[in-house]
């Protein structure tokens, strides 16, 4: 398998994988530049992305196709994503999640409030729509 960042050619695949797990689309698509994938062969089998914010980075959309999972792919596409931000100038990495709260905290994120994100990163349409009151918040420091 091979991780590398995401091309217009891997957001149908993509989409599909979200919506096969249950994850958010909205805003997929607008953040295709801060985005990577796994593929197998020619296969997308995973991805992660994150937005960025002034005060911030969003970890979003990390999927990993059930026929490849167990394998550490998802904490390998996350470390990318993650790398995406360092990259960027991010300091602090925020997520919401409805399904993988046991799954991040093995990566260095914490649990914290909703309250606890910063104005600028609560803007994305994760906070406003995509994910219920009830997601987790986590946060991670990536400095």
């Amino acid at each position: 398998m091979v991780i590398h960042a995401a091309a217009v050619t891997d957001l149908p695949a993509v989409r599909t994988l979200l919506e096969d797990q249950g994850l958010p689309l909205a805003g997929v698509d607008e953040h295709l530049e801060t985005m990577v994938v796994a593929k197998n062969g020619g296969d997308v089998v995973g991805a992660a992305a994150v937005e960025l914010y002034a005060e911030g980075a969003l970890l979003r959309s990390v999927v990993v196709s059930p026929a490849v999972q167990g394998q550490g792919l998802g904490h390998e596409l996350t470390s990318a994503a993650l790398n995406v931000a360092k990259a960027s100038g991010s300091q602090t990495a925020f997520l919401l999640t409805t399904t993988a709260e046991k799954f991040f905290p093995k990566l260095g994120f914490e649990r914290i409030s909703r309250g606890d994100v910063p104005a600028s990163v609560r803007t994305s349409v994760e906070f406003q729509s995509a994910c219920p009151e009830s997601a987790v918040v986590m946060r991670k420091q990536l400095a």
